[in-house]
Protein backbone atom coordinates (compact mmCIF):
# COMPACT_ATOMS: atom_id res chain seq x y z
CA UNK A 1 0.00 0.00 0.00
CA UNK A 2 1.54 3.32 -1.11
CA UNK A 3 1.55 6.15 1.39
CA UNK A 4 1.83 9.38 -0.57
CA UNK A 5 2.84 12.86 0.49
CA UNK A 6 0.46 15.53 1.69
CA UNK A 7 -0.47 16.74 -1.79
CA UNK A 8 0.17 13.66 -3.92
CA UNK A 9 -2.30 11.66 -1.85
CA UNK A 10 -5.05 14.07 -2.91
CA UNK A 11 -4.62 13.43 -6.64
CA UNK A 12 -5.70 9.77 -6.55
CA UNK A 13 -8.84 8.08 -5.29
CA UNK A 14 -7.87 5.51 -2.71
CA UNK A 15 -9.97 2.64 -1.48
CA UNK A 16 -9.92 3.33 2.24
CA UNK A 17 -12.23 3.95 5.19
CA UNK A 18 -11.74 7.26 6.99
CA UNK A 19 -12.34 6.83 10.72
CA UNK A 20 -11.75 8.60 14.02
CA UNK A 21 -11.25 7.66 17.65
CA UNK A 22 -12.16 10.58 19.91
CA UNK A 23 -13.15 11.54 23.44
CA UNK A 24 -16.65 12.69 22.46
CA UNK A 25 -19.42 12.28 25.03
CA UNK A 26 -21.24 9.09 23.97
CA UNK A 27 -24.35 10.21 25.90
CA UNK A 28 -24.82 13.08 23.45
CA UNK A 29 -24.04 15.73 26.05
CA UNK A 30 -20.98 17.98 26.21
CA UNK A 31 -18.68 16.22 28.70
CA UNK A 32 -16.13 15.47 25.98
CA UNK A 33 -12.98 15.03 28.08
CA UNK A 34 -11.77 11.66 29.28
CA UNK A 35 -10.70 11.41 32.92
CA UNK A 36 -7.60 9.28 33.54
CA UNK A 37 -7.09 8.71 37.29
CA UNK A 38 -3.66 9.14 38.81
CA UNK A 39 -1.58 6.02 38.34
CA UNK A 40 -3.78 4.58 35.60
CA UNK A 41 -3.60 4.15 31.82
CA UNK A 42 -6.19 5.30 29.31
CA UNK A 43 -6.40 3.52 25.94
CA UNK A 44 -7.32 6.27 23.48
CA UNK A 45 -7.40 4.03 20.40
CA UNK A 46 -7.26 0.27 19.90
CA UNK A 47 -7.50 -0.23 16.15
CA UNK A 48 -7.59 -3.58 14.37
CA UNK A 49 -6.65 -4.13 10.76
CA UNK A 50 -4.29 -2.55 8.24
CA UNK A 51 -4.19 1.22 8.15
CA UNK A 52 -2.45 4.48 8.88
CA UNK A 53 -2.88 7.21 11.51
CA UNK A 54 -2.63 10.58 9.76
CA UNK A 55 -3.50 13.14 12.44
CA UNK A 56 -3.68 13.41 16.22
CA UNK A 57 -5.23 16.38 18.03
CA UNK A 58 -5.15 16.71 21.81
CA UNK A 59 -5.87 19.39 24.37
CA UNK A 60 -5.42 19.41 28.14
CA UNK A 61 -4.63 21.80 30.98
CA UNK A 62 -1.55 20.05 32.34
CA UNK A 63 0.30 16.75 32.47
CA UNK A 64 2.97 17.69 29.94
CA UNK A 65 5.71 15.72 31.74
CA UNK A 66 3.58 13.67 34.18
CA UNK A 67 1.61 11.95 31.42
CA UNK A 68 3.27 9.58 28.94
CA UNK A 69 2.09 8.89 25.41
CA UNK A 70 2.71 5.32 24.24
CA UNK A 71 2.08 3.75 20.84
CA UNK A 72 2.19 0.07 19.89
CA UNK A 73 2.08 -1.35 16.35
CA UNK A 74 0.94 -4.84 15.28
CA UNK A 75 0.42 -6.23 18.80
CA UNK A 76 4.04 -5.63 19.80
CA UNK A 77 4.94 -5.97 23.48
CA UNK A 78 7.21 -2.93 23.75
CA UNK A 79 6.04 0.53 22.65
CA UNK A 80 7.50 2.13 19.55
CA UNK A 81 6.61 5.60 20.87
CA UNK A 82 7.36 6.48 24.50
CA UNK A 83 7.53 10.13 25.53
CA UNK A 84 6.08 12.69 27.91
CA UNK A 85 3.02 14.24 26.31
CA UNK A 86 4.35 17.77 25.87
CA UNK A 87 7.77 16.75 24.61
CA UNK A 88 6.28 14.43 21.99
CA UNK A 89 4.46 17.42 20.48
CA UNK A 90 7.60 19.58 20.60
CA UNK A 91 7.07 21.46 23.89
CA UNK A 92 9.65 20.86 26.63
CA UNK A 93 9.87 21.84 30.31
CA UNK A 94 6.06 21.65 30.86
CA UNK A 95 5.91 25.03 29.06
CA UNK A 96 3.32 25.71 26.35
CA UNK A 97 3.62 28.10 23.42
CA UNK A 98 1.97 28.57 20.04
CA UNK A 99 4.08 27.39 17.12
CA UNK A 100 3.81 25.67 13.75
CA UNK A 101 6.01 23.14 11.96
CA UNK A 102 5.51 20.56 9.25
CA UNK A 103 4.94 17.66 11.64
CA UNK A 104 3.66 19.33 14.82
CA UNK A 105 1.85 22.47 15.94
CA UNK A 106 0.51 23.96 19.17
CA UNK A 107 -1.93 26.76 19.98
CA UNK A 108 -2.53 28.42 23.34
CA UNK A 109 -3.68 31.67 24.93
CA UNK A 110 -1.05 31.17 27.62
CA UNK A 111 2.18 31.50 25.64
CA UNK A 112 5.37 30.68 27.57
CA UNK A 113 3.53 29.53 30.69
CA UNK A 114 3.85 26.33 32.67
CA UNK A 115 1.04 23.77 32.60
CA UNK A 116 -1.90 25.61 31.08
CA UNK A 117 -4.40 24.84 28.34
CA UNK A 118 -2.94 24.12 24.90
CA UNK A 119 -4.06 22.42 21.68
CA UNK A 120 -1.53 19.97 20.23
CA UNK A 121 -1.43 18.57 16.69
CA UNK A 122 0.64 15.80 15.09
CA UNK A 123 0.59 15.15 11.33
CA UNK A 124 3.11 12.30 11.23
CA UNK A 125 2.02 9.29 9.16
CA UNK A 126 1.94 6.16 11.30
CA UNK A 127 1.23 2.99 9.29
CA UNK A 128 0.36 -0.39 10.79
CA UNK A 129 -0.50 -3.81 9.32
CA UNK A 130 -2.42 -5.58 12.09
CA UNK A 131 -3.20 -3.13 14.87
CA UNK A 132 -2.46 0.22 16.47
CA UNK A 133 -2.87 1.10 20.13
CA UNK A 134 -2.36 4.58 21.61
CA UNK A 135 -2.29 5.04 25.36
CA UNK A 136 -1.81 7.80 27.91
CA UNK A 137 -0.19 6.79 31.18
CA UNK A 138 -0.95 9.18 34.05
CA UNK A 139 2.08 9.09 36.33
CA UNK A 140 1.04 12.30 38.08
CA UNK A 141 -0.51 12.74 41.51
CA UNK A 142 -3.91 13.96 40.33
CA UNK A 143 -6.49 12.92 37.75
CA UNK A 144 -5.83 13.98 34.17
CA UNK A 145 -8.45 15.37 31.78
CA UNK A 146 -7.86 14.76 28.06
CA UNK A 147 -9.69 15.74 24.89
CA UNK A 148 -8.50 14.02 21.72
CA UNK A 149 -9.08 13.09 18.07
CA UNK A 150 -7.12 10.32 16.35
CA UNK A 151 -7.85 10.35 12.60
CA UNK A 152 -6.91 7.23 10.65
CA UNK A 153 -7.62 5.13 7.56
CA UNK A 154 -8.17 1.40 7.16
CA UNK A 155 -7.26 -0.49 3.99
CA UNK A 156 -8.37 -3.78 2.46
CA UNK A 157 -4.85 -4.73 1.39
CA UNK A 158 -1.78 -5.03 3.63
CA UNK A 159 1.20 -2.73 3.38
CA UNK A 160 4.29 -3.94 1.53
CA UNK A 161 6.91 -5.93 3.46
CA UNK A 162 9.24 -2.92 3.54
CA UNK A 163 6.80 -0.68 5.43
CA UNK A 164 8.62 1.29 8.12
CA UNK A 165 6.95 1.97 11.47
CA UNK A 166 7.08 5.30 13.29
CA UNK A 167 9.10 5.54 16.51
CA UNK A 168 9.79 8.28 19.07
CA UNK A 169 12.01 8.21 22.14
CA UNK A 170 12.55 10.68 25.01
CA UNK A 171 15.96 11.10 26.67
CA UNK A 172 17.32 13.44 29.33
CA UNK A 173 20.50 14.37 31.18
CA UNK A 174 20.09 16.59 34.26
CA UNK A 175 22.74 17.87 34.30
CA UNK A 176 25.04 16.96 31.43
CA UNK A 177 28.50 15.89 32.58
CA UNK A 178 30.30 19.05 31.51
CA UNK A 179 33.97 19.21 32.41
CA UNK A 180 34.18 23.02 32.61
CA UNK A 181 30.77 24.58 33.21
CA UNK A 182 32.39 27.71 34.66
CA UNK A 183 34.11 28.46 31.33
CA UNK A 184 32.26 30.80 29.00
CA UNK A 185 31.34 29.57 25.54
CA UNK A 186 33.51 30.70 22.61
CA UNK A 187 36.61 31.34 24.68
CA UNK A 188 40.04 29.75 24.04
CA UNK A 189 39.66 27.64 27.18
CA UNK A 190 36.49 25.99 25.85
CA UNK A 191 38.12 25.07 22.54
CA UNK A 192 39.49 21.65 23.42
CA UNK A 193 39.95 18.64 21.14
CA UNK A 194 36.86 16.42 21.15
CA UNK A 195 36.98 13.52 18.74
CA UNK A 196 37.13 9.76 18.35
CA UNK A 197 36.21 7.74 21.45
CA UNK A 198 36.03 10.85 23.64
CA UNK A 199 33.20 12.26 21.51
CA UNK A 200 31.45 8.89 21.14
CA UNK A 201 31.33 8.44 24.91
CA UNK A 202 30.72 11.99 26.18
CA UNK A 203 28.39 13.66 23.66
CA UNK A 204 24.71 13.96 24.57
CA UNK A 205 22.88 11.02 22.95
CA UNK A 206 19.66 11.94 21.12
CA UNK A 207 19.06 8.48 19.67
CA UNK A 208 20.57 5.01 19.91
CA UNK A 209 18.62 2.49 17.82
CA UNK A 210 19.21 -0.88 16.18
CA UNK A 211 17.62 -2.27 13.03
CA UNK A 212 16.93 -0.90 9.56
CA UNK A 213 15.30 2.46 9.01
CA UNK A 214 15.77 6.21 8.78
CA UNK A 215 16.04 9.02 11.33
CA UNK A 216 13.84 12.04 10.53
CA UNK A 217 14.74 14.55 13.24
CA UNK A 218 14.27 15.58 16.85
CA UNK A 219 13.43 18.28 19.31
CA UNK A 220 16.04 19.41 21.82
CA UNK A 221 15.29 21.17 25.11
CA UNK A 222 17.83 23.02 27.26
CA UNK A 223 17.70 24.61 30.71
CA UNK A 224 20.48 27.16 30.35
CA UNK A 225 22.03 27.05 33.81
CA UNK A 226 25.16 28.92 32.77
CA UNK A 227 23.17 31.79 31.33
CA UNK A 228 25.41 32.61 28.37
CA UNK A 229 25.06 30.64 25.12
CA UNK A 230 24.20 26.95 25.43
CA UNK A 231 25.26 25.99 21.92
CA UNK A 232 28.45 25.52 19.88
CA UNK A 233 28.10 21.75 20.24
CA UNK A 234 28.68 19.84 17.01
CA UNK A 235 26.23 17.14 15.97
CA UNK A 236 27.93 13.80 15.31
CA UNK A 237 25.88 10.97 13.83
CA UNK A 238 27.23 7.46 13.43
CA UNK A 239 25.56 5.04 11.01
CA UNK A 240 26.05 1.27 11.35
CA UNK A 241 28.77 1.39 13.94
CA UNK A 242 31.67 3.47 15.19
CA UNK A 243 34.29 4.97 12.92
CA UNK A 244 36.16 8.26 12.82
CA UNK A 245 35.13 10.66 11.52
CA UNK A 246 31.42 9.85 11.96
CA UNK A 247 29.26 9.59 8.86
CA UNK A 248 27.76 13.03 9.55
CA UNK A 249 29.74 15.67 11.46
CA UNK A 250 28.29 19.14 11.95
CA UNK A 251 29.65 22.54 12.93
CA UNK A 252 27.53 23.69 15.87
CA UNK A 253 24.22 23.29 17.68
CA UNK A 254 22.42 26.11 15.88
CA UNK A 255 23.84 24.86 12.58
CA UNK A 256 22.40 21.38 13.13
CA UNK A 257 19.09 23.06 13.94
CA UNK A 258 19.41 24.86 10.56
CA UNK A 259 19.95 28.32 12.02
CA UNK A 260 23.08 30.41 12.69
CA UNK A 261 24.50 33.01 15.07
CA UNK A 262 22.46 31.50 17.88
CA UNK A 263 18.80 30.53 17.77
CA UNK A 264 16.33 33.16 16.64
CA UNK A 265 12.75 33.27 18.04
CA UNK A 266 11.02 31.73 15.03
CA UNK A 267 9.29 28.49 14.12
CA UNK A 268 9.61 27.36 10.49
CA UNK A 269 8.24 24.22 8.86
CA UNK A 270 11.45 22.17 9.05
CA UNK A 271 13.30 23.90 11.90
CA UNK A 272 13.02 26.54 14.58
CA UNK A 273 12.11 26.97 18.24
CA UNK A 274 8.81 26.18 19.87
CA UNK A 275 10.10 27.79 23.08
CA UNK A 276 12.78 30.50 23.07
CA UNK A 277 14.90 31.34 26.08
CA UNK A 278 14.57 35.10 25.70
CA UNK A 279 10.85 34.68 26.46
CA UNK A 280 11.28 32.17 29.31
CA UNK A 281 14.41 33.27 31.23
CA UNK A 282 16.54 30.35 30.16
CA UNK A 283 14.29 27.57 28.82
CA UNK A 284 14.71 26.56 25.19
CA UNK A 285 13.11 23.94 22.93
CA UNK A 286 14.18 23.76 19.29
CA UNK A 287 13.52 21.24 16.53
CA UNK A 288 14.80 20.06 13.16
CA UNK A 289 13.25 17.60 10.70
CA UNK A 290 15.15 15.61 8.04
CA UNK A 291 12.15 14.97 5.82
CA UNK A 292 13.77 15.35 2.40
CA UNK A 293 17.13 14.12 3.70
CA UNK A 294 16.43 11.31 6.18
CA UNK A 295 19.48 9.61 7.66
CA UNK A 296 19.27 5.96 6.65
CA UNK A 297 20.74 3.04 8.56
CA UNK A 298 20.90 -0.70 7.93
CA UNK A 299 22.04 -1.98 11.33
CA UNK A 300 22.12 0.81 13.89
CA UNK A 301 22.32 4.57 14.39
CA UNK A 302 23.76 6.78 17.13
CA UNK A 303 22.71 10.45 16.97
CA UNK A 304 24.69 12.73 19.32
CA UNK A 305 25.48 16.39 19.93
CA UNK A 306 28.05 18.10 22.12
CA UNK A 307 26.80 20.10 25.12
CA UNK A 308 28.93 23.15 24.51
CA UNK A 309 32.02 22.71 22.35
CA UNK A 310 33.94 19.71 23.65
CA UNK A 311 31.10 18.97 26.12
CA UNK A 312 32.23 21.56 28.65
CA UNK A 313 28.72 22.73 29.69
CA UNK A 314 26.64 21.09 32.44
CA UNK A 315 23.22 22.39 31.45
CA UNK A 316 20.10 20.22 31.60
CA UNK A 317 19.21 18.73 28.20
CA UNK A 318 16.33 16.57 27.03
CA UNK A 319 15.14 15.45 23.62
CA UNK A 320 12.69 13.43 21.58
CA UNK A 321 14.05 11.61 18.53
CA UNK A 322 11.73 10.65 15.66
CA UNK A 323 12.50 7.83 13.24
CA UNK A 324 11.02 5.04 11.11
CA UNK A 325 12.27 1.48 11.06
CA UNK A 326 11.33 -2.10 10.29
CA UNK A 327 10.17 -4.07 13.29
CA UNK A 328 11.27 -5.42 15.67
CA UNK A 329 12.96 -2.47 17.38
CA UNK A 330 15.38 -2.34 20.28
CA UNK A 331 13.49 -2.00 23.56
CA UNK A 332 13.82 1.36 25.31
CA UNK A 333 12.47 2.76 28.55
CA UNK A 334 11.97 6.18 30.12
CA UNK A 335 13.01 7.99 33.29
CA UNK A 336 10.63 7.96 36.27
CA UNK A 337 8.37 10.99 36.58
CA UNK A 338 10.37 12.75 39.32
CA UNK A 339 13.44 12.70 37.05
CA UNK A 340 11.45 14.11 34.10
CA UNK A 341 10.14 17.20 35.87
CA UNK A 342 11.55 20.57 34.76
CA UNK A 343 14.20 22.36 36.76
CA UNK A 344 12.44 25.41 38.20
CA UNK A 345 13.62 28.88 39.22
CA UNK A 346 12.89 30.89 42.36
CA UNK A 347 11.44 34.41 42.38
CA UNK A 348 14.91 35.88 41.86
CA UNK A 349 15.59 33.75 38.80
CA UNK A 350 17.96 31.33 40.53
CA UNK A 351 17.80 27.70 39.47
CA UNK A 352 16.42 25.44 42.19
CA UNK A 353 18.48 22.26 42.09
CA UNK A 354 16.86 19.11 43.47
CA UNK A 355 19.63 16.54 43.64
CA UNK A 356 17.15 13.69 44.13
CA UNK A 357 15.65 14.47 40.71
CA UNK A 358 18.95 14.55 38.87
CA UNK A 359 20.02 11.85 36.47
CA UNK A 360 23.25 10.28 37.65
CA UNK A 361 26.07 9.77 35.18
CA UNK A 362 29.41 8.08 35.85
CA UNK A 363 32.02 10.54 37.07
CA UNK A 364 33.79 12.14 34.12
CA UNK A 365 37.53 11.57 34.09
CA UNK A 366 39.21 14.80 33.02
CA UNK A 367 42.09 14.53 30.58
CA UNK A 368 45.16 16.74 30.75
CA UNK A 369 43.83 19.33 28.30
CA UNK A 370 40.61 19.71 30.32
CA UNK A 371 42.59 20.16 33.53
CA UNK A 372 44.91 22.72 31.93
CA UNK A 373 42.03 24.71 30.46
CA UNK A 374 40.25 24.85 33.83
CA UNK A 375 43.42 26.14 35.49
CA UNK A 376 43.95 28.66 32.71
CA UNK A 377 40.38 29.95 33.06
CA UNK A 378 40.70 30.18 36.84
CA UNK A 379 43.89 32.21 36.51
CA UNK A 380 42.17 34.64 34.14
CA UNK A 381 39.42 35.29 36.69
CA UNK A 382 41.84 36.13 39.53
Amino acid sequence: MYLGGLLSSLTHVRKARSLRASSYDVTGRNADAWRIPAGETGVLADIKGCGCINHIWMTQRDGYRDVLIRMFWDDEENPSVLSPLGDFFGLGHEIVNSYQSYLFSASTRGNNQFNTGCALNCYVQMPFNKSARIELVNEGESDHGQYFYIDYELYDEPHADDIAYFHAQFRRENPCDGWGHEIRVNTPEANIVNKEGLAWENNYVILQAEGTGHYIGCNLSVSNFQGTWWGEGDDMIWVDGYKWPPDLHGTGSEDYLNQAWGMQPNAFMHNGSSIHEQDTKGYQTSYVFHLENPIRFQQEIRVTIEHGHGNHLANEMSSVAYWYQLEPHQKFGILPVHQRKPVLQDEDGNWVIDESAQTKLPALELNEEMKNMKEQWKAKQE
